[in-house]
């Protein structure tokens, strides 16, 4: 779902998007975002909590809606301990809930996470081979209304969650560091929401 904004017919485009079910967890559009100020447990499935309970400690830093062509995609949010920098993420225990707000195939998630996470390069075709299969195997069709979080994993890789259910885990730390830099490495195709995530943005300041 990376597509860029200047497209010659946008109309077309997003046509596509939606027939296809091309899902990534972002695309090149625009980041609605909200500061990470801490938020009370609720009783619905779909509310954030200021301490994720898949990270002992953690803080929520900072959530942003993303929309392409005026169409809400899906809320990102991001949850880390609270002594942890920015430059400092991709190293670090850090729990990413996506609530999608359209429907997306595992396959089209899969194979453009891919594709985003060439942006920083470091890693070899035999890798995201891979890397796209094992996406494949834990990831699930997507349905409007769905979490999938991720939980990074210092040093051996990254858990995934689908509304709250566990789906599988890749033991691969060099994939679960490009996999959350899609939205956190200065890399992102979206640095207004990585800037927000982690609570560096100007909603963020007091």
């Amino acid at each position: 779902m990376w597509f860029s904004t200047r497209c010659p017919n946008r109309s077309a485009t997003l046509a596509l998007v939606l027939s296809i079910g091309l899902g990534v967890p972002a695309l090149a559009g625009a980041a609605d975002t909200q500061a990470g100020e801490p938020v009370s447990t609720g009783t619905q499935p779909n509310t954030p909590v200021a301490v994720h309970p898949q990270l002992a400690g953690s803080r929520l830093c900072g959530q942003a809606t993303l929309r392409f062509l005026g169409f809400r995609i899906y809320t990102a949010r991001l949850w880390a301990a609270p002594d942890c920098r920015a430059d400092q993420i991709l190293e670090r225990p850090a729990v990413l809930e996506l609530t999608y707000l359209r429907d997306f195939k595992a396959s089209a998630i899969a194979e453009r996470s891919v594709q985003e996470m060439r942006r920083s390069g470091g890693f070899s075709d035999a890798q995201a081979q891979r890397w796209q299969l094992e996406m494949q195997r834990v990831f699930p069709d997507i349905k409007a209304g769905d979490r999938l979080t991720g939980h990074h994993l210092q040093g051996k890789g990254a858990s995934f969650w689908h509304n709250g259910q566990a789906v599988g885990q890749v033991a691969d730390a060099d994939f679960a560091r490009q996999f959350f830099g899609i939205w956190l490495a200065p890399t992102t195709s979206q640095p207004a929401m990585r800037l927000t995530l982690l609570g560096l943005s100007e909603q963020a300041k007091p």
